[in-house]
């Protein structure tokens, strides 16, 4: 996508060869800044803090976090520390742990002597890949988005609600739920987007709004909890999420809140899609409730909101009681019932264990 009159990705090597640049996504949408890390103990940072975040880049970053380690010390032992310290990060997205996986699988078999630049051209195809995918995740959601306006008034918008950032700031480029949006918008279908402001991190507000405001796709910022009220009142035609992980069966774990939206689009009649990549699919968890771990995040994210001041300055500031604690799932799991369909790169799939195994048979158990 573009920034300006330039194209970025979210992730790309450095101009000498072997260092990786990032943009900074803590800082957005008020600034763009663009970070050069240069080891896995800078890039397993930046993804603990979220300086990238959304489970595709994730793994990506990931990814390159392996390969900086194979440029340092390429021996078994360096390979699998690499693996635990950048697995330990965030431990809800499946998509790192694939990344990682397949990496160690790559080297693991080659020489030494090898494996520095077979990591770096490994960790490359996995970022291309991933465009891919979202670019086939696009096409596929793009034909629901048509079927939907062919049945409005001409020049009535669809409405799509989006809860968190599925959009290409969570992926290498494109994103997920946001790439039918592009697409669509590009095509010349008429589309507007209701952000979920996403509490706590704010990932809508700071970041899709950011995204569709750049690519000049309509859209109106929302708390997270009008989103029932404007279903009720049949402002919205869907709600397409993204996922951190989804299980063999069609569970989805995403970003906290995603379930009470996809509660209200069930008692409203609204359809819910879920976009994602298959790496996003853990074939091993069949109960998303009982079987993903949710990651517990600090309580300031929780207390303390951050935003521009008046003077243009970033500031933070601590919204309840000092000696209240807080808590901050970062994640809950959406029944495979409330999903009316699983946009993937391969079509879409029913949201059960027998729609995603008709889409996917070479990797379902």
């Amino acid at each position: 996508m573009n920034v300006g009159d330039r194209h970025y990705r979210t992730i790309w090597l450095n101009e000498d060869g072997w260092s990786v640049d990032i943009i900074d996504q803590r800082r957005l949408p008020h600034e763009f800044r663009v970070e050069t890390v240069r080891d896995t103990t800078e890039i397993a940072t930046a993804i603990r803090d979220m300086w990238v975040r959304g489970a595709p880049l994730i793994g990506v970053a990931a990814a390159y976090g392996m390969a900086l380690q194979m440029r340092a010390d390429p021996s078994d032992a360096s390979l699998d520390e690499a693996w635990e310290k950048l697995h330990e990060t965030r431990p809800t997205a499946i998509n790192l742990r694939w990344a990682l996986d397949a990496m160690r699988a790559h080297l693991k078999p080659l020489p030494e002597s090898e494996r520095a630049a077979a990591a770096f051209a490994r960790a490359a195809e996995i970022a291309d890949e991933d465009v891919e995918l979202n670019r086939s995740i696009g096409r596929n959601g793009l034909e629901i988005i048509r079927e939907i306006a062919a049945r409005k008034k001409p020049g009535e918008p669809v409405n799509i609600l989006t809860h968190c950032n599925a959009g290409w700031l969570a992926t290498v480029d494109y994103g997920t739920a946001t790439a039918p949006i592009y697409l669509a918008a590009e095509a010349g279908i008429p589309v507007h987007v209701y952000v979920d402001e996403t509490r706590p991190r704010n990932q809508g507000a700071f970041l899709t709004a950011w995204e569709l405001a750049g690519h000049g796709v309509p859209h109106t910022l929302i708390v997270d909890n009008a989103g029932g009220h404007l279903m009720q009142r049949g402002a919205v035609d869907m709600v397409i999420v993204g996922t951190d992980r989804t299980t063999a069966r069609g569970d989805v774990c995403n970003k906290i809140g995603t379930y009470l939206k996809a509660l209200a689009a069930h008692d409203n009649g609204v359809p819910f899609y879920v976009a994602l990549p298959s790496p996003t699919i853990d074939w091993t968890v069949s109960d998303g409730i009982a079987e993903i771990p949710i990651e517990e995040r600090s309580g300031d994210e929780v207390s303390l909101v951050a935003g521009m001041d008046a003077e243009g300055a970033m500031r933070q500031v601590r919204i309840s009681p000092e000696a209240t604690p807080a808590a901050n799932p970062a994640f809950d799991v959406t029944p495979a019932r409330l999903v009316t369909g699983l946009i993937t790169e391969r079509g879409v799939a029913k949201a059960s264990a027998e729609g995603l195994a008709a889409l996917f048979p070479d990797r379902a158990r």
